[in-house]
């Protein structure tokens, strides 16, 4: 056996860059989750209602999206450690921009802007690890690091009720600042500034073309949720967005330099699996938004009660992990997918059972079937989409995919608003019986959704069943 087929634990001389990475894992993790249990005190704060806060959490996603396929581009042209050095700052200036907001749009517009440090941070921090550590302890280094992936939304609902019932809900962003201090002071120590020798020319029109069509269908979907929007103002973003992906898509197949070429798509099993990753993600991303507001506006659980509830659904996450390979070993893909989208769809369309009532253990043992089940798809989702990619598509299409992951998660929170409102309208909002009626429809609408997710997974062939 060579010795680049044995996996060897990591030296020290590359400990520290493994750490600065995390630091980055760590912050984007944290992020995502800390906010969801504050978004009713930050309504509150700056006077808007709790249900209409999603744009805060859809901005930040959406920009994610957009502008990962810009990461890799950027760092092959400029240095790893340039880039990575400019998303801590960025990231960190916009976190404190975010807590010294003083209305909505003040905190939309930062929420971009973090949304940038947030597209370049994880992508460029991955790619440093990928040219700089040997192959052999490559694997000892991502699972150092997918170990602050897990720390971050561990601790992101408790320290985010914690920080809105004991402090003020702007420290949720300003805990960032020293992370993120302490990640350009080791930057300069840890990460060397390898940039590639011949980079090719960036695919700007295929760039905007993307843009276009993932905010032109996501702020499409979410101006629904929104009665003062007139309904031209919708058709037309996503008139523009359907516009977009067609053009990209033509694009993709005629340019030699595309983001993402077309031959990618002709690959079967990549294609399914983004179809996949994209429904399915958009119930299952809808659920850390959703849940939060229904516990505290319509069953009025406290803020740190509502973050230590969350908490099951991470640990199922982390359960998760060493079952997820004897399970697809024993049931092959298409069999396990199909089985496990009904089951998470199910769970989901469960959460419209619960009440204020429901009892604490039944309620976290709840979340943590939910967690454990979701992160068996996600898993089993991913690595199902990449594995037949020959090698020198394996780098695009891991970006496609991340790409797909974050515009699902958008368009799953502007979806999940949506039907809140339409319901909310429907049945009325005076009363908490009245908004936990609405909540529950709309978790009813997002698990059938999901379930229905399983006609793509129907049509992998059956070897892979």
């Amino acid at each position: 056996m060579t010795t680049t087929q044995v996996h060897q634990p990591l030296q020290a001389q590359y400990r520290l860059l493994v750490m600065l990475v995390s630091v980055g894992f760590f912050m984007q993790g944290l992020d995502t989750t800390i906010i969801n249990t504050a978004l009713p005190a930050m309504a509150n704060s700056l006077n808007e209602h709790p249900l209409r806060m999603h744009s805060v959490v859809i901005s930040y996603v959406l920009t994610v999206a957009a502008f990962i396929p810009l990461s890799g581009w950027l760092a092959d042209r400029f240095g790893v450690r340039n880039i990575f050095l400019a998303a801590l700052i960025i990231f960190s200036l916009s976190s404190l921009g975010c807590g010294l907001s003083n209305n909505l749009n003040q905190l939309i517009f930062f929420r971009i802007l973090q949304g940038l440090g947030g597209a370049l941070l994880m992508p460029v921090g991955r790619l440093a690890l990928l040219k700089i550590i040997p192959r052999e302890q490559f694997l000892a280094a991502m699972s150092m690091m997918s170990l602050a992936g897990m720390l971050g939304p561990l601790m992101g609902p408790i320290l985010g009720g914690w920080l809105v019932e004991f402090t003020t809900w702007h420290w949720i962003f300003l805990i960032n600042l020293p992370i993120g201090l302490l990640g350009v002071m080791i930057s300069f120590k840890a990460m060397p500034n390898i940039k590639e020798s011949k980079v090719l020319k960036f695919d700007l029109s295929g760039f905007i073309l993307l843009a276009i069509a993932m905010v032109g269908l996501a702020m499409g979907i979410e101006s629904l949720s929104k009665p003062q929007h007139a309904l031209y103002s919708t058709a037309a973003l996503m008139a523009a967005g359907l516009i977009a992906t067609i053009l990209y898509a033509i694009h993709a197949h005629s340019h030699q330099n595309a983001l993402f070429r077309g031959r990618l798509f002709r690959n079967k099993m990549f294609s399914l699996g983004v179809w996949g990753n994209l429904f399915a993600r958009l119930s299952s991303n809808a659920i850390p938004f959703l849940v939060p507001l229904m516990l505290q506006v319509a069953f009025k659980m406290e803020p740190l009660m509502t973050g230590i509830i969350l908490t099951p659904m991470v640990l199922g996450s982390v359960f998760s992990k060493p079952i997820i390979r004897p399970i697809i070993q024993k049931f092959g893909y298409r069999n396990f997918l199909i089985f496990n989208t009904l089951l998470l769809g199910s769970c989901i369309i469960s959460f419209s059972l619960s009440t204020a009532e429901t009892p604490f253990w039944l309620r976290a043992l709840h979340f943590f079937i939910f967690g454990m089940l979701n992160s068996l798809q996600f898993v089993s989702m991913n690595t199902f989409t990449l594995k037949d990619l020959p090698a020198h598509d394996a780098s695009s299409g891991n970006s496609f995919l991340s790409m797909i992951m974050m515009l699902s998660m958008s368009i799953g929170i502007a979806l999940a608003s949506t039907l809140l409102n339409i319901f909310m309208a429907h049945y009325g909002s005076d009363s908490s019986d009245q908004i936990t009626l609405a909540f529950h429809y709309a978790l009813l609408c997002l698990g059938l959704l999901n379930m229905l997710t399983a006609l793509i997974f129907m049509r992998i062939p059956k070897q892979y069943a």
